[in-house]
């Protein structure tokens, strides 16, 4: 005999049966009560969900992409090698010599990444010694920046492929509104800090904009306005009157104010580590605290999990839209303040976004759209970054074995099927076909059948 369920029960219904959840939210259908028609919301878009099984990879997964890429980069330098080359003409006669080779080649160039981004061993002062963690935590401050944009973007179901313009109008803008004034450094710096950021926000709220205006692709709107940004930044850096540092006919801009300028953290001894990596760690938290504790991250993640149920709870999406890409822009403008005030003060050009504006869709998705998974891959790629110029001095490695180590990076994660076949790992029903679904339905069916009988 079955237990009845204790508290008041709906009326009409035995009490050992509950009512079926139903509603906007549950991809169920619902009934009009005006009209008497059932009403099914639409599953969520197509690209909503692919980004959604890209970004719920677990950590395992996210881990084992990192190894895999580093393999392939191992491999990438043992080919390159002379050494590797050279031993490998007479390897039957004594491949011992090719395997010593490209084990010198690979651990050499992988002891030279972690001498060039974590800590040099072989330094002869305190200095010296934890100088590459300081290069490699600015190198990933613009990183943790733009990378916040993209992620914050993602998570509303939107693909942002503009922090690149972003970031080249937040620095024309924090230029043409404050380099020309004469301030004190407390008013001078926040000051064109909120002109890059205002500027960026706004060219990413021009593509929000359209949006949801209009229903445009963001990756079209923001492409595009990434060129626009370009030649437009190009023109104002070539023109005496706006932009063009005066008495050069060169296209760069005048060096940033001694006063606008990030201060050293720790002296001039670590020139790369400045004021500007704890801008980003508080922006990392704000990012965080909005995302996942504020009513309107969870209306924006609401959206990014499927717009057509959101409507039907009546959160307006376009408003969304709007937003996402606003703090989006803002973010990515961070990213460019980040350069003009801190790495590049000497006066910048239309290459001042230094491939961040991408990288940091890889560094988005490395981290899982997570604020502080971001903030954790940004790292990753800073140091990246920072060890390999010394791979290049030191092992004779090309800057482009990382680069690729980067872009497969890219490929594993937006990929978990391939990594988890790679390494053997069990996998889940969407890695399986139709018939490997329906045999694992029947087999599931079978263990049923036979828990009941018994």
């Amino acid at each position: 005999m079955s237990e009845s369920v204790p508290g008041p029960q709906p009326a009409g219904l035995p009490p050992e049966q509950l009512p079926t959840a139903s509603g906007p939210l549950t991809g169920h259908t619902v009934r009009s009560e005006a009209a008497g028609t059932p009403v099914q919301v639409p599953p969520p878009p197509a690209s909503n969900r692919i980004m959604r099984e890209i970004l719920r990879g677990s950590v395992v997964t996210t881990i084992l992409a990192i190894v895999a890429s580093m393999i392939v980069g191992g491999i990438l330098i043992a080919v390159t090698d002379e050494n590797v080359q050279k031993a490998s003409g007479y390897f039957f006669a004594r491949p011992q010599d090719t395997l010593v080779a490209i084990w010198q080649a690979v651990a050499g160039g992988y002891y030279a990444l972690f001498q060039g981004a974590i800590v040099n061993p072989e330094a002869t002062s305190f200095a010296r010694f934890i100088r590459p963690l300081t290069n490699t935590l600015g190198f990933a401050a613009p990183l943790i920046a733009a990378g916040l944009g993209v992620a914050l973007a993602f998570r509303a179901g939107l693909f942002n492929i503009g922090a690149r313009g972003q970031m080249l109008v937040a620095c024309a803008a924090a230029a043409l509104a404050t380099f020309g004034l004469d301030l004190p450094m407390w008013i001078h710096l926040p000051l064109t800090l909120a002109a890059g950021i205002l500027g960026g926000a706004i060219w990413g709220g021009i593509a929000g904009l359209l949006k949801a205006r209009t229903g445009a692709h963001e990756v079209i709107l923001t492409i595009m306005l990434n060129f626009v940004a370009l030649y437009l930044v190009r023109w104002m850096i070539r023109t005496p009157e706006l932009l063009q540092k005066p008495g050069t006919n060169q296209p760069i801009s005048a060096p940033t104010p001694d006063s606008a300028q990030f201060p050293s953290l720790f002296g001039a001894q670590f020139p790369l580590l400045n004021w500007g990596f704890p801008v980003v760690i508080v922006a990392t938290l704000i990012v965080w605290w909005l995302i996942e504790h504020s009513s309107l991250g969870f209306r924006l993640r609401a959206v990014g999990e499927n717009p057509h149920a959101a409507r039907a709870a009546g959160i307006s999406v376009p408003r969304m839209y709007v937003y996402a890409m606003l703090f989006a822009g803002g973010l990515a403008g961070l990213a460019g303040m980040n350069q003009i005030l801190g790495s590049v003060t000497t006066g910048f050009g239309d290459g001042i976004d230094a491939g961040i504006g991408f990288d940091a869709i890889t560094v988005a998705l490395l981290g899982r759209s997570r604020a502080w998974g971001t903030f954790w891959a940004g790292l990753l790629f800073g140091a990246l970054k920072a060890g390999s110029f010394t791979m290049q001095a030191a092992q004779g490695i090309p800057v482009d074995i990382v680069l690729v180590v980067e872009s497969m990076i890219v490929l594993f994660i937006a990929a978990p099927p391939l990594v988890r076949t790679i390494f053997f790992l069990p996998k889940d029903d969407s890695d399986r076909s139709a018939k490997g679904r329906a045999k694992a339905a029947r087999k599931r069916a079978a263990v049923d059948g036979k828990a009941v009988a018994s």
